[in-house]
């Protein structure tokens, strides 16, 4: 299935107002996994272009890393938690079956006039999260949003397979949506999602409630990364058409984290050269639906992007789930 919104809607204009993100202190090297398993930094580097990742404490727990990012995201809009009508947190690691992941950061933010659900597509939750804030606020249902992006991956990993303990990290990215009824051409300007059940098995955990334990990470690595190159160029083009725009008005793109290859391929795909490409998956590994808000909260804080800017997010996870939003950042 697909659903799509574009510039052209009546409907007020979301900005995304600002960002922010968390990573824990832990840093984790290849040379590090390496005393772990069958692997080195030269195997892990060819394959994938990661060197290290971040890896929650152990008394950390997905939530508090949702709630750094968020009260940094807070703080570069200038916004106190009362005015914030919603948070959506996109995890495929919540604290607990339930409730949700966001419940406890409204708690935890003491954000008490917020809504607050959890989104589950993995690598594409974040997209498919800020898909779903852009619909509540044009409906009405909220004028300002967190979307929070929070992952805990090191704790459904098998750390004795290389092919996927090596690639994933832990981490929390943020933004803040705002309506504005007179800003036409700004904010989140398309965004389309999709979904393909047929292809659950090519990444999957064995594990969850129903099943009776938490399950490990399984992957078919070739299988993903030939439907990763060919639907994300897919659903970037979607999302670029909606929006009314073409590749050439595209300042950022800004990719989902999972392999510097993937990446390289859209970015080629694109045409667009390396100082437009935000890359992080060298530090921080694939943290799933973290790993797009922490690239451009990156970017954000280094006056990489500026206002006015049209940045291209995309995320492709289990599911499979994928998606693309295009997004006139800041405000005018």
């Amino acid at each position: 299935m697909t659903s799509a919104t574009s510039s052209s809607s009546p409907f007020p204009s979301v900005l995304l107002t600002a960002s922010g993100s968390y990573l824990p202190e832990k840093i984790l090297t290849n040379d590090d996994l390496s005393q772990m398993m069958d692997t080195n930094d030269d195997w892990i580097r060819q394959r994938s272009g990661i060197t290290q990742r971040h890896i929650i404490a152990d008394d950390q727990l997905t939530s508090d890393m949702a709630v750094e990012a968020a009260q940094n995201a807070l703080d570069m809009a200038g916004l106190s938690v009362d005015e914030i009508d919603g948070i959506i947190v996109a995890t495929t690691t919540p604290d607990d079956t339930f409730p949700s992941t966001a419940a406890t950061v409204q708690r935890k933010l003491e954000a008490f006039h917020a809504f607050a659900f959890d989104i589950q597509a993995v690598c594409a939750g974040f997209v498919y999260a800020l898909d779903t804030a852009d619909a509540m606020i044009k409906s009405g249902k909220a004028r300002k949003m967190l979307v929070i992006g929070a992952e805990a991956f090191s704790r459904i990993l098998d750390w004795t397979d290389r092919g996927t303990a090596v690639l994933f990290g832990d981490g929390a990215g943020a933004v803040v949506l705002e309506a504005d009824d007179n800003a036409p051409d700004w904010g989140i300007l398309s965004s389309v999602i999709f979904t393909d059940g047929r292809f659950r098995d090519i990444l999957y955990v064995d594990g969850g409630p129903a099943r009776g334990n938490v399950g490990t990470v399984k992957m078919s690595g070739q299988d993903v990364f030939k439907h990763a190159v060919e639907k994300l160029a897919h659903c970037l083009d979607a999302a670029i058409a909606a929006s009314g725009k073409s590749v050439s008005d595209i300042d950022w793109l800004v990719p989902h984290q999972a392999n510097i290859r993937i990446i390289n391929m859209l970015q080629k795909k694109l045409n667009m050269p390396d100082e437009q490409v935000v890359r992080t998956v060298d530090r921080h590994a694939n943290t799933s639906a973290a790993s797009i808000p922490l690239a451009f909260d990156e970017a954000m804080r280094k006056n990489m992007i500026s206002a006015g800017d049209i940045v291209a997010f995309e995320g492709i996870g289990g599911g499979l789930a994928w998606g693309a939003a295009i997004v006139r950042v800041g405000k005018p």
